[in-house]
């Protein structure tokens, strides 16, 4: 039980630096580690979920941090702003409604960080995001852990479950990438006609 705890406690670490440098792909670490869980202690799970929603919490508040104290000069020099339409577009999103904003930006490829920049930019209080980014987190770990279920549930060794895992993750990261890099050309070929 003290090694499921200390690979628990790494994947609440692996989740929060992934959430911090957003090149680790903190979702198949969620997958795999649900994958295994799935093979040796099926209620181990929940701890999964939960460390997984842990994880990306506490680096949401480090990137919130962030944002707020580096602001527009911060996100130029580290490449965070894709384009001011689309920072825009996401500050109105946000001023309409913040929770849901949160909660499909944790979910999207690429969606969490602009977010949290129109969130800071916007001026949302720390009380609002610290409430409406748990559901966004616990969310974004369920639907993960879900994906590794069920590549766990297809294989019978653990190994194949965490491997198919991973694939769908990424599978479905690029799908989900596609489909909004589509959309978002056609949205500037409709502005500029």
């Amino acid at each position: 039980m003290i090694s499921e705890l200390g690979a628990l406690a790494w994947l609440s670490l692996v989740v929060a630096f992934g959430a911090i440098v957003p090149v680790v792909p903190t979702g198949a670490a969620v997958s795999a580690a649900a994958a295994l869980a799935f093979h040796n202690h099926p209620l181990l799970i929940v701890l999964v979920i939960a460390a997984g929603a842990l994880g990306a919490y506490a680096g949401d508040l480090v990137m919130y941090a962030m944002c707020l104290a580096g602001g527009e000069q911060l996100a130029r020099r580290l490449h965070w702003l894709r384009g001011e339409e689309h920072l825009t577009a996401v500050k109105e999103r946000l001023d309409r409604s913040q929770v849901p904003v949160l909660l499909v930006s944790r979910l999207l490829p690429g969606g969490r960080v602009p977010v949290l920049l129109a969130a800071a930019f916007v001026g949302l209080s720390w009380r609002t995001f610290i409430v409406a980014n748990v559901p966004a987190c616990v969310l974004w770990s369920v639907v993960y852990a879900s994906i590794g279920v069920a590549g766990g549930s297809i294989f019978p060794e653990p190994w194949q479950g965490v491997v198919a895992a991973v694939a769908l993750v990424l599978v479905v990261g690029q799908i989900a990438s596609l489909i909004s890099k589509r959309r978002a050309a056609r949205q500037e070929q409709t502005e500029s006609a």
